[in-house]
């Protein structure tokens, strides 16, 4: 009986330092998942506040732009160009737009105008 009972204080040993590796490795794999939430969260925020950033400086863009008469400083003159041409542009595609719509609309009456009227 002597083995046996060698036997079993070994694998108690053996049990307990497997449960200490366990928790160890838990403790370690916590850490890491705590770590990785910190750093996740912070790259939110950065982003975050840099999205507003933008949304701050594209706000005192368009005012300025809006705010401009007459010709642009030379440092900006290229830029505003640019945003005058594209809005020249939005205002023509929007226009164009509405010139389908409309026709769309026109073809349609057209159509129905043109169909067989059923009395009951």
């Amino acid at each position: 009986m002597g083995i046996l009972n060698d036997i079993s204080k070994k694998a108690q040993e053996y049990a307990g330092i497997a449960v200490d590796k366990a928790k160890d490795l838990a403790e370690v794999a916590a850490d890491k998942a705590q770590t990785l939430s910190d750093t996740a969260k912070t790259n939110m925020a950065i982003m975050n506040e840099q999205r507003e950033l933008e949304k701050n400086y594209r706000a005192i863009g368009e005012w300025y732009v809006s705010a401009l008469e007459g010709d642009a400083p030379e440092a900006v003159a290229d830029i505003v160009a640019a945003i005058k041409d594209s809005q020249d542009k939005l205002a023509a595609y929007e226009a164009a737009k509405a010139e389908a719509a409309a026709a769309k609309a026109e073809a349609a009456a057209a159509k129905k105008a043109k169909e067989p009227v059923i009395r009951s």
